[in-house]
């Protein structure tokens, strides 16, 4: 005799099969964190929006403490083009970009690029496992409680993993929802290294 199906299991079983079938750039009911909220993101499909310099957004004063403790200043980047990338331990699609991420963190370096993490609604021991694992070379922000992604909501990431490029003015010029791609990414931070 099969178990009897009550409408509480099956809610519960669409639930758990939606989760399952949801990346961590998908519906606001795959978004929770650790903590189970709701981080109000939407699905990122990797498109890019370049931004004009007469209409670029300045990013409020942004600072906090590091994944490794550090304290660190968005403003101690201004004269740089600056790549904020918001990632998170439990977000597959992060884990597939991160080493695009740092093979263009490597390759424009000395040409005046500076790479920036947001580590978003994560545990600070995950972080740093992913750092680890993916031998990111540059710090990220430790943002359990979303405060530090709400400082750049003019030009909000909306999805995790987004990635936003910082013009020398500290202005958004180019912002890209959901995962992104070294040969995708790399035009990009050199465009803008481009700019006088």
């Amino acid at each position: 005799m099969s178990p009897r199906i009550t409408p509480a299991r099956a809610v519960a079983a669409a639930g758990a099969l939606c989760g399952l079938l949801a990346g961590c750039a998908g519906t606001n009911a795959s978004q929770s964190g650790p903590g189970g909220d709701d981080n109000r993101f939407i699905e990122g499909d990797g498109g890019v929006t370049q931004f004009k310099a007469g209409s670029r957004k300045t990013v409020q004063e942004v600072s906090g403490d590091a994944v490794n403790g550090d304290r660190i200043r968005l403003a101690d980047r201004k004269g740089k083009v600056t790549v904020v990338n918001f990632w998170a331990s439990w977000c597959a699609p992060c884990r597939g970009e991160a080493p695009s991420l740092e093979q263009v963190a490597a390759g424009t370096k000395a040409k005046g690029a500076e790479f920036l993490g947001v580590n978003f609604k994560d545990s600070k021991e995950n972080a740093k496992a992913f750092e680890r694992k993916f031998k990111v070379s540059y710090p990220s922000l430790y943002d359990a409680d979303g405060r530090i992604t709400l400082a750049f909501r003019e030009v909000p990431p909306s999805a995790i993993p987004s990635t936003l490029i910082l013009d020398r003015q500290g202005r958004v010029a180019v912002r890209i929802i959901g995962a992104t791609t070294y040969s995708k990414l790399n035009p990009l931070v050199e465009k803008a290294l481009a700019e006088k």
